[in-house]
């Protein structure tokens, strides 16, 4: 284990924002501000039912997970055309910069945009080329994670699957996201099947709203890598006892888990619990444009909240690393730099 030394409290807020960090749950729709929102609808002329910028934003108050899905959907529905995919990932890899990310693994809903007679071609082609010129222009590693909206069909997954297949260089893995309680993961056993069949990466969201046996299913029934949230882990001794001797990574996103009254407020939130018992958990921004904060901000907030230390934010930096799809070179060079930032950090104490 890399030790790190004692740093002032009065001093972790400037290392969270200038240590390398990866990003593994972030849906690039709910990147989307409401300033980008009304850019968009403008120039594709779609009508929104907010007079403006301000009247969006205020209907950013969300009671659950179906209530901001509601409001998630209807923003995506400015996005027409490549430009507009492009155009809302590069948004967000300038935010991801500012946060000294150096790897984001983004979450893209094609079925959003299908269902409302926008191209394939159009999602896939705009997002992969704002990941390309993320790594040309600003150093960031990106790749790009199809998820299917679990409220609709296995069937409408797999005619999803196949239709995206003519962009297969363009993606690296499959996830399960939308609403989650109803939705078990074994739902989709046959698609996820397909998908490890094709050499994919396998994730899926589970444990956020829906029960600990949502988590086993994930892990059982889809044979997933990762699991997106699952913060319900802990009501469930077997489980944390498995996800601590398996070190499925754990992409936890406690901003989102306050809006959507996951937990009542961020000091009741078990992140430090998670990290006490030994599971590899990471943090992230999951939709940040509605969830009041970039990853940065979850690091900053959640950290003063539960009074954590230089030493968990090292774990939480390098399990990010460590749990990314980048390649073991760049997983080495990623920790590197954050070895060399934790040591000159600490040598100005």
């Amino acid at each position: 284990m890399f030790k790190v030394h004692a740093i002032a409290s009065h001093r972790l807020p400037e290392l969270l924002r200038i240590m390398p960090k990866a990003e593994l749950h972030i849906h690039i729709e709910g990147s989307l501000e409401p300033e980008l929102i009304f850019a968009l609808a403008q120039r594709n002329g779609v009508a929104l039912p907010y007079a403006d910028v301000a009247a969006l934003r205020s209907a950013y108050a969300f009671s659950n997970l179906q209530s901001f899905l509601d409001l998630y959907y209807a923003g995506a529905s400015v996005l027409l055309h490549e430009q507009d995919f492009y155009d809302m990932a590069w948004a967000y890899f300038l935010k991801a910069k500012a946060d000294h990310v150096v790897r984001a693994e983004l979450f893209f809903d094609p079925q959003t945009h299908t269902a409302r007679g926008v191209p394939m071609a159009a999602v896939i082609e705009g997002l992969s080329r704002a990941c390309h010129d993320a790594q040309a222009q600003l150093g960031i590693s990106a790749d790009l994670i199809l998820c299917f909206l679990r409220h609709l069909s296995e069937e409408d997954a797999l005619a999803t699957l196949e239709a995206a297949l003519h962009w297969r260089d363009r993606f690296i893995g499959v996830g399960l996201d939308s609403s989650e309680v109803g939705h078990p993961p074994e739902k989709f056993s046959r698609v996820f099947a397909r998908a490890r069949g094709l050499g994919l990466h396998v994730v899926a969201h589970a444990g956020e709203e829906g029960p600990p046996a949502y988590i086993w299913s994930a892990l059982k029934d889809l044979q997933v890598e990762r699991i997106d949230h699952g913060v319900q882990a802990i009501h469930d001794a077997d489980l944390m006892k498995h996800l601590a001797a398996s070190q499925v990574p754990l992409t936890v996103c406690p901003l989102s888990n306050l809006k959507l009254c996951v937990f009542k407020s961020l000091a009741e939130h078990t992140l430090g619990q998670m990290l006490d018992a030994g599971l590899c958990v990471t943090l992230n921004s999951d939709d940040p444009a509605y969830f009041g904060g970039y990853l940065n901000d979850n690091f900053l907030q959640t950290f003063a909240a539960l009074h954590l230390n230089a030493q968990q934010a090292y774990k939480l930096a390098a399990n990010s690393i460590e749990a990314s799809f980048a390649s073991e070179e760049q997983k080495h060079h990623f920790m590197h730099q954050l070895k060399q930032c934790f040591q000159s950090f600490s040598e100005q104490d």
